[in-house]
């Protein structure tokens, strides 16, 4: 859950947290290992980012409980592989070092696709989509031309045949919402990828078992309607039809706190300050009935839960507002998803190792 952190410290509270002296949090900053900054409106001081300070922490703990680190490493806890696909950091989001919102604004989808796949941002690399599927490998841009192919029958399922050239367009015409396509868009580009998730981390398993990108997106897409990740999309959905019959708002999160209930769409353990997919898609709806009821239950939420919308709650947001079918909002993390899901595989496909973790036995000893 959020806590409402700040993302720049102070060297009092950096140092204290670190358990080290200021000479030392001086040096870790002059090796590149803190970030810091100049305080706003004080002379002569810094700041420090609270990441980094975080991120050292930890890595300190490792060092002195290294069997307790591999524990809680999959569990939002320390990176467990190497990737060079997204970067959460400073509460923002970074596809190859390019930031996802100002993406979502300006880049059309199949350049963010080759972005990802390729580090290049020209959608004309991946061409026109393949009529022969093509078999995986080691060489990414047959992957990617996969992928794309993959992309197109994913978006063919959802929106039928369309003569549409884009994938988004062909989405926003089915939905008949096309003068919202740049709003289609941002979504897809933004639920693109979002470094070692759930279903992430799954299609970078299955690729290194050697499977077909095929069997990578199958794979992603289990893992993704699952009710803890992408399903809480439908959750979210039943969760504000329910509300939208109460009278009060702020007395129906209440109520379901009373009982016990989850609240899903709030809060998010990487984004402290508020989700940055939310921010961009919710600022982005139209002015609709739809629209004006989300920016209530975000009021509501925020004085009952003191929470931020997240990115679910933002595509529910998003879906309701164009009056588009139940399921939409799945759809569209899904369809995006997908491009980020590629882009693993590929990485997993050159590293070309097959990922094989330890288990902690914890049952019972064999007899003498």
């Amino acid at each position: 859950m959020s806590t409402n952190k700040q993302a720049w410290i102070d060297a009092g509270e950096a140092t204290a947290l670190l358990g080290v002296s200021r000479a030392t949090l001086y040096a870790y900053v002059s090796r590149g290992r803190i970030r810091s900054e100049a305080a706003p409106g004080v002379e002569r001081r810094s700041r420090y980012s609270r990441d980094d300070v975080e991120r050292l922490r930890a890595r300190t703990r490792e060092r002195r409980n290294p069997e307790r680190a591999a524990e809680q490493a999959l569990h939002w806890g320390l990176p467990i592989l190497e990737s060079s696909i997204t970067l959460i950091g400073d509460g923002r989001i970074y596809y190859r070092g390019r930031d996802a919102a100002e993406l979502a604004r300006t880049s059309s989808l199949a350049d963010v696709a080759a972005l990802i796949w390729t580090g290049n941002a020209d959608g004309a690399l991946l061409g026109e989509p393949p009529r022969v599927a093509i078999p995986s490998g080691a060489r990414s841009g047959s992957v990617a031309r996969a992928g794309w192919r993959i992309l197109h029958l994913l978006a063919h399922v959802a929106a039928g045949s369309s003569t549409e050239p884009t994938i988004d367009a062909a989405l926003a015409a089915s939905w008949r919402v096309s003068r919202h396509v740049d709003l289609i868009r941002a979504a897809l580009i933004l639920c693109a990828d979002h470094e070692l998730n759930v279903s992430a981390f799954t299609a970078r398993c299955v690729a290194s078992a050697g499977s077909s990108p095929y069997g990578v997106v199958i794979a992603g897409l289990a893992a993704l309607e699952g009710t803890k990740h992408g399903g809480t999309t439908v959750r979210m959905e039943a969760f504000w039809d329910a509300l939208r019959r109460s009278a009060r708002l702020r007395g129906g999160f209440a109520e379901r706190l009373r009982r016990g209930e989850a609240i899903e769409g709030f809060g998010h353990p990487l984004y402290p300050a508020g989700d940055p997919r939310a921010a961009v898609l919710l600022a982005r709806l139209p002015k609709t009935k739809g629209a004006k009821y989300a920016r209530d239950l975000v009021a509501a939420a925020h004085d009952v839960l003191g929470e931020p919308p997240n990115v679910d709650f933002a595509l529910v947001a998003l879906a309701r507002a164009l009056g588009l079918p139940d399921g939409a909002a799945l759809t569209l993390f899904a369809i995006g998803r997908t491009i980020g899901w590629i882009g693993h595989a590929i990485e997993q496909y050159e590293q070309n190792a097959i990922i094989r973790p330890r288990a902690k036995y914890v049952g019972k000893n064999p007899q003498a």
